[in-house]
């Protein structure tokens, strides 16, 4: 009865709160109320009043007006715990769907040491990943969160909350945080992953490199931006200062084409870019030149981390964004 008009009033709340990767604490977006500890308190408080009024208890009034100063001390004590704090977001690294992304907020005081912010999920069903964190003088403090993306494509990272209940727990002080940011979700691998594709010669080209005890090849070539950093002969670059890279059979004579056609025998758009997927971290393991080929997309074939990222981002948008996006190849 109640799940409508609390969604529309969760709606037009997180509404009036901008979207903004940078959140800087005011009285504007600061809200206060007692605990339940909090009631329980000036309900005492009121009973110790009365009691003192009827038995003209003089000691009874200093007792009880003393505990309210004190209270009425951590109402102010707990407001400004948050108050001119900023909270940032740094950039969110892309991962696959169903896996956990990483946001790392950082909290940053403006003045004094804050004790006891506790940043977490607005939404109830996730407020059990609140972290705590003490804030030091002129300095930082790190708070991560894991946030799980349900399936691929871009997703808006839910609104967060940092709350305080210092100094007695008579108060709880709270704002609520949309981040602007956007997790990118690639396609879930599919697990266990099919065999690779047959790779083609490339036209035009002999192999360069010469096989070693059946298995390892001794070519070598300048590195090339993008590169593999497992792929670097370390030794020599410490030798001699110059960096190249190792190529093992067939990279340098063949390429490997992860057609959209291949992955036919997959049961519906998902599942094929699942298999694609996992044959973008197979042929990158194997360190084989590959391109990617989708409906309306073509990748040209490529290695190292860049174009691994590159698909995969091809594969997270299509057919949303038809192609991958710069501000996501760069993460």
């Amino acid at each position: 009865m109640w799940a409508a008009p609390r969604a529309r009033f969760q709606a037009w709340w997180q509404a009036r709160h901008p979207l903004s990767d940078r959140w800087v604490l005011t009285q504007r977006n600061i809200y206060i109320v007692p605990t339940p500890a909090g009631l329980a308190f000036g309900l005492t408080l009121l009973v110790m009043l009365l009691a003192s009024i009827n038995y003209q208890l003089n000691l009874g009034y200093i007792l009880t007006f003393l505990l309210a100063g004190a209270g009425l001390a951590s109402l102010h004590i707990t407001h400004a715990t948050l108050r001119g704090l900023t909270l940032h977001l740094r950039p969110v690294a892309p991962c696959f769907a169903g896996e956990p992304a990483r946001l790392d907020v950082v909290i940053e005081s403006p003045g004094s040491r804050r004790h006891g912010i506790g940043v977490g999920f607005e939404a109830a069903a996730q407020r059990s990943q609140q972290v705590f964190v003490d804030v030091p003088a002129l300095g930082q403090a790190p708070a991560v969160l894991r946030f799980v993306p349900p399936h691929r494509g871009p997703h808006g990272i839910p609104a967060l909350r940092a709350e305080t209940r210092f100094p007695f727990g008579l108060f709880r002080a709270w704002t609520v945080w949309r981040p602007a940011a956007r997790v990118l979700a690639w396609p879930a691998p599919e697990q266990p992953p099919a065999p690779l594709p047959t790779p083609q010669p490339l036209a035009g080209e002999a192999p360069t490199s010469r096989e070693r005890n059946g298995a390892e090849f001794d070519g070598v070539r300048a590195y090339r931006r993008g590169d593999a950093l497992r792929r670097i002969v370390w030794k020599k670059a410490a030798r001699t200062g110059e960096l190249v890279t190792r190529e093992n059979g067939g990279t340098a004579s063949r390429e490997l084409w992860l057609d959209w056609q291949s992955a036919a025998g997959q049961p519906g758009t998902e599942a094929r870019l699942s298999r694609l997927s996992a044959w973008v971290l197979a042929a990158e393991q194997a360190g084989v030149l590959h391109g990617l080929k989708l409906p309306g997309l073509e990748l040209p074939p490529g290695q190292g981390d860049a174009h691994r990222l590159r698909a995969l981002e091809a594969l997270a948008l299509w057919p949303r964004g038809g192609g991958a996006s710069s501000a996501g190849a760069g993460r």
